[in-house]
């Protein structure tokens, strides 16, 4: 049986999920733009201009998952860090 959880602790999930998708999209589209805007800012060869576009998206893909996973576990580990004390910020207090 899952235990249930309260209304705030369903609303703290939902903004932490919320934030690690608008800063893994904010980290992959800077990533992008950084190895890939070269490539539409200028002129240049086809080979290289296909190789920057598709090395960014590649870049960006994998920084967006790690994000997403980096900011989720981070959450997790802190939500399940209580205080055995009540009033008491240290587990080992």
């Amino acid at each position: 049986m899952r235990p249930t959880r309260t209304q705030d602790q369903r609303d703290a999930i939902t903004v932490e999920i919320g934030y690690a998708l608008l800063s893994a999209a904010f980290t992959a589209a800077l990533a992008l733009g950084a190895v890939s805007g070269p490539a539409l800012l200028f002129h240049l060869p086809l080979v290289v201009e296909k190789f920057l576009i598709t090395s960014g998206i590649m870049l960006a893909v994998a920084l967006f998952a790690v994000r997403v996973v980096t900011v989720l576990v981070r959450f997790g580990r802190a939500a399940g860090a209580q205080p055995s004390h009540p009033g008491r910020t240290n587990p080992d207090s």
